[in-house]
């Protein structure tokens, strides 16, 4: 965790409201961090239905396995969910059996003390690859936090998750469903290693709203496609990425329809406020890119398909010479046009043409005519950089977030087992 907050961190934190069936409770387990909170408890009522998605990574971490298990094995059964168990500083990731061993103790550790099943406990980790977590630590800390967990510790829980990270990300939705208001709330860590692919870092959701697991997969399913898939700091997949979404149903008693099929009508206002609370995580997880000093967006249209479009952007927004080019306030087109080019879709030279911020810089693959250095100049200042590229063969459009690339990004991974 660094020592600064990003300069790019919001200036507003919203105010978390509790949801009902949700009580949250952090400690310092010494997992890896000395004097900071590193464990998170999230105790949910009886009834609480649970969603997941994951990395695609080929070599994935044992919580990812065994939140993988429980939602398969408990799929027909609703994905039964009574605990959620978060650690920081350690990933239990290229760990073997004694990784698996980890999970099943930390399941068996939390379930005896929220008084549930081990398949009912769900369990996420992000730190260290290739260290062995210790959790016989979580023994007697998972029973005192059971006790103390509180409706409204919602800043405390995502403290707890950061590693890298410089400040919480949290965000929360009110939306009708049916007659009846529900709550969304949100949190998400991640600042490295990050090109997700089905999901973030880590980042849970909850909701009071009385969903089936089916409507909740889909919706995060629909969800991380235009938000936390279009994100990268640095075109790492983590061998940890973990979205989990929880609802409680507690809303029910307060006349929330149950929705038990994703294409309800009802749900269209709901689904909305679901994908825009993702949104919001995702581009705080940008703003919080490692070392990063601009949030970049970049912007594909005229492409061929819309996965053309992402595959481009993605080749712009992960390029090294982009990155640093936009940290050094540089509108260099010509990494632009690198980029574009060696992403393998359909692309056109002498179509291109390419803005930094609103300003074209090059118009039909070549510099634009009314170039202004001095202007550009003064636009790449600003704390946010669009850039957009105009291919000019089709009507597909995409947009990926991304951040500068700076020399603060190589010092915080170089002493990062330090």
């Amino acid at each position: 965790m660094s020592s600064s907050v990003s300069p790019l961190a919001p200036t507003e934190i919203p105010e978390m409201p509790a949801i009902a069936g949700v009580r949250l409770a952090t400690a310092a387990a010494g997992i890896r961090y000395k004097g900071r909170t590193d464990v998170l408890l999230a105790v949910m009522d009886k009834g609480t239905t649970a969603a997941g998605v994951f990395t695609k990574s080929k070599c994935p971490s044992a919580p990812v396995e065994w939140c993988r298990a429980k939602l398969r094995n408990g799929g027909s059964k609703g994905s039964p969910a009574r605990a959620l168990v978060v650690n920081s500083g350690n990933a239990n990731a290229f760990t073997g059996k004694t990784g698996r061993q980890a999970t099943a103790l930390t399941a068996s550790i939390a379930a005896k003390a929220v008084g549930c099943k081990p398949d009912e406990v769900y369990l996420a980790s992000t730190g260290v690859i290739g260290e062995p977590l210790d959790a016989t630590k979580f023994n007697g800390v998972l029973g005192t936090l059971a006790e103390s967990a509180a409706p409204a510790d919602w800043m405390d829980a995502a403290r707890a998750i950061m590693t890298t990270d410089t400040f919480p990300k949290v965000a929360t939705a009110t939306v009708k469903l049916g007659k009846t208001k529900v709550t969304i709330n949100g949190m998400a860590k991640g600042a490295g290693m990050i090109m997700p692919d089905m999901a973030t870092m880590l980042s849970f959701v909850f909701t009071d709203a009385p969903l089936s697991s089916s409507v909740l997969q889909a919706l995060l399913k629909s969800g991380v496609e235009d938000t936390f898939n279009a994100l990268t700091i640095d075109s790492d997949t983590s061998t940890s990425d973990t979205l989990l979404a929880f609802a409680t149903g507690t809303a029910a008693a307060d006349g929330a329809p149950k929705i038990t099929r994703a294409g309800d009508p009802r749900l269209k206002a709901f689904t909305k406020a679901f994908h825009a609370l993702l949104a919001d995580l995702a581009e705080q997880v940008a703003r919080d890119g490692e070392g990063a000093r601009k949030l970049v967006e970049v912007v594909v249209e005229g492409a061929t398909t819309k996965t053309s479009a992402r595959r481009i952007a993605m080749s712009i927004a992960n390029s090294p010479l982009v990155k640093t080019a936009i940290a050094g306030e540089d509108a260099n087109w010509g990494r632009v046009v690198m980029a574009v080019g060696k992403a393998g879709e359909p692309a056109n030279r002498d179509k291109l043409s390419i803005s930094f911020n609103g300003i074209r810089v090059a118009k039909s693959g070549a510099r634009d005519p009314s170039y202004n250095e001095a202007e550009v100049s003064e636009a790449m200042k600003a704390p946010k950089i669009q850039i957009k590229v105009s291919l000019g063969l089709g009507k597909a459009r995409d947009r990926v977030l991304t951040c500068d690339l700076t020399k603060e990004y190589v010092a915080i991974n170089g002493d990062y087992r330090s």
